[in-house]
């Protein structure tokens, strides 16, 4: 099923999802659509994350959010470190990341990243639901991270690649979903675009 705006939204898997579902999603920038649609569907916990300047700026100007609705202005990386972000060659754009693209425009920031495991245990969660990544190429390096990270329990794993950008091959993103299909996760669904994928632990 699909959830959110033809820009920000995603397909998942509605089995099981309820009122008692955990959902983290990383990388709103100004478009949580998804997050919302989730929510009204299933009344979910959620929990968005989005380390860069723009998006927090734009989740405190809304007027309000629902109560299960829960905002982080940190990102998620291999380990828990303050990072380099660059900003996008568009200045229109919102989404800052981890690799330097060609010809950035504006100054570079630095943010705090954490391992999903290290949230999950500042947060009090033993499983998740939904895993939703648009983290601007760090999904590589999470994916790493969450298929040796085998005491976490995943169920659904969204994630956008990049392997449009500088020094990131489409190798890269077939290596990255080998790993995953190892830790047990299949593809469900992929965008018309080719780079948004829905996997679910089988």
């Amino acid at each position: 099923m699909f959830h959110g705006s033809p820009y920000g939204g995603w397909t998942v898997c509605p089995d099981g999802l309820s009122p008692s579902s955990v959902v983290y999603s990383f990388g709103i920038g100004e478009d949580a659509s998804f997050d919302l649609d989730i929510l009204t569907h299933y009344g979910a916990e959620l929990h968005a994350f989005d380390p860069t300047p723009r998006s927090i700026d734009w989740v405190k100007k809304q007027p309000s959010w629902p109560a299960r609705f829960h905002f982080h202005p940190i990102g998620i990386g291999a380990c828990d470190r303050m990072a380099t972000f660059f900003p996008p060659e568009d200045p229109d754009h919102v989404s800052y990341s981890i690799v330097n693209r060609i010809a950035p425009t504006g100054s570079a920031i630095q943010v705090q990243l954490l391992r999903l495991k290290t949230i999950t245990e500042m947060l009090g969660h033993k499983e998740i639901d939904i895993l939703k990544m648009d983290i601007e190429g760090a999904e590589y390096e999470v994916i790493d991270d969450l298929v040796n990270t085998t005491e976490l329990r995943v169920r659904q794993v969204l994630v956008e690649f990049q392997h449009s950008f500088p020094n990131i091959t489409i190798e890269a993103t077939n290596t990255a979903i080998r790993k995953l299909e190892a830790a047990g996760y299949r593809v469900f669904n992929i965008s018309e675009r080719g780079v948004e994928y829905s996997f679910i632990c089988v």
